[in-house]
């Protein structure tokens, strides 16, 4: 079956597609990919090749293979770069990758079959390796006056240097809708960046914007109560806007117990002025990881804190403000290095098994 050999392909990436006791993985794979696209799809690899050199390589006649290609790129099944008139594909691997760019396809058979895969198989994989995929980004007004931003912080000059940004809905809240336990967050918020932006517009599986309109949807986010989570590298490729009772990610941390170091980097800290701090709680509910006590005055434990700055963005006597932590690890410089990282911890544990 194509599925299973599709599967084993897929789980040579940095986390992987791990095999489940159920093989709720292989049901996914049934759902999105008829029997001739993961054929197909198992003749790339996580490398981007031009599109003749796929054909040479497998023996595949180059224009039929082309148009097979072309059309699962539509459907979010396999990546597509296009770069000076040359197409590129590679294997989509499981997340980030299929399951976003399912935004369009997914219905409530595929979100519960998203749902029970993550819990019962991919967040413990996610977790396992203990090196956080995504970086959180503070709000940029909650920052101490006297830090000097990382030029990896420096949002804005980022997004609106950005050659192509696109905006899609959020998979983690529509899988959530679908099974009939969403929240009043908004939905359409997800934002990618430069090559993936291409790729999402491409395959119309969200719509391009201006800077001026992203920097309004991280706005809207901040004051909804969302964190920013990007990318763990100094690169900007994506921003998610994540809830506590809907990302994958972000549900690890708040409800299932896992250390908040094997999901996100937290580069910052919140520090309250006991002197400013007028104890009138309006921080405590907008913590998404229950990092703030109130006793006197508002207290953070530091170890849970992921620095995202929601709590600052509400006090009303500016008594919290963000601090870059001493004891950070700064982002990668690329998107490469954090995936080989992750791949040598993989192997770590395999050869522990």
């Amino acid at each position: 079956m194509p599925y299973h050999k599709l599967r084993e392909l897929m789980d040579v990436g940095p986390v992987g597609y791990p095999k489940s006791d159920s093989g709720v993985e292989i049901k996914i794979l049934e759902k999105l990919f008829t029997e001739a696209e993961a054929q197909t799809a198992c003749l790339l690899t996580p490398i981007p090749e031009e599109m003749s050199q796929i054909a040479a390589r497998t023996g595949q006649d180059e224009g039929e293979l082309s148009e097979k290609l072309e059309n699962m790129a539509d459907k979010g099944l396999v990546f597509r770069i296009r770069r000076e008139g040359e197409t590129f594909f590679k294997m989509a691997a499981f997340q980030v990758g299929l399951y976003e760019y399912a935004v369009k396809r997914v219905d409530k058979e595929l979100a519960a079959l998203f749902k029970e895969y993550y819990s019962t198989t991919y967040e413990g994989a996610v977790g396992a390796i203990d090196i956080p995929g995504f970086k959180v980004i503070p709000v940029s007004e909650t920052i101490g006056p006297d830090m000097v931003l990382q030029p990896f912080h420096t949002l804005e000059n980022k997004i609106r240097e950005a050659r192509k940004i696109v905006v899609y809905e959020c998979i983690c809240r529509k899988e959530a809708h679908l099974l009939d336990h969403g929240c009043d967050h908004p939905l359409e918020n997800c934002l990618a960046f430069g090559v993936a932006a291409e790729f999402f517009i491409d395959a119309g599986l969200g719509r391009e914007i201006d800077a001026e309109e992203c920097l309004k949807i991280l706005k809207e986010a901040d004051d909804s109560g969302l964190i920013h989570a990007g990318a763990n590298s100094k690169h900007l490729s994506n921003i998610c806007n994540c809830c506590n009772c809907c990302c994958g990610s972000l549900k690890a941390v708040a409800s299932h117990g896992y250390e908040k170091n094997r999901f996100f980097n937290a580069l910052y800290e919140a520090k309250v002025d006991a002197d400013e701090c007028s104890a009138c709680e309006d921080c405590l509910d907008r913590c998404p990881v229950d990092a703030l006590t109130m006793e006197d005055t508002t207290i953070v434990d530091r170890e849970k804190c992921l620095g995202c700055g929601l709590c600052a963005s509400v006090c009303p006597t500016e008594a919290i403000t963000m601090h870059l932590r001493p004891d950070r690890t700064d982002p990668y410089d690329r998107m490469m290095d954090m995936g080989m990282a992750m791949m040598e911890r993989k192997q770590q544990i395999t050869d522990k098994i």
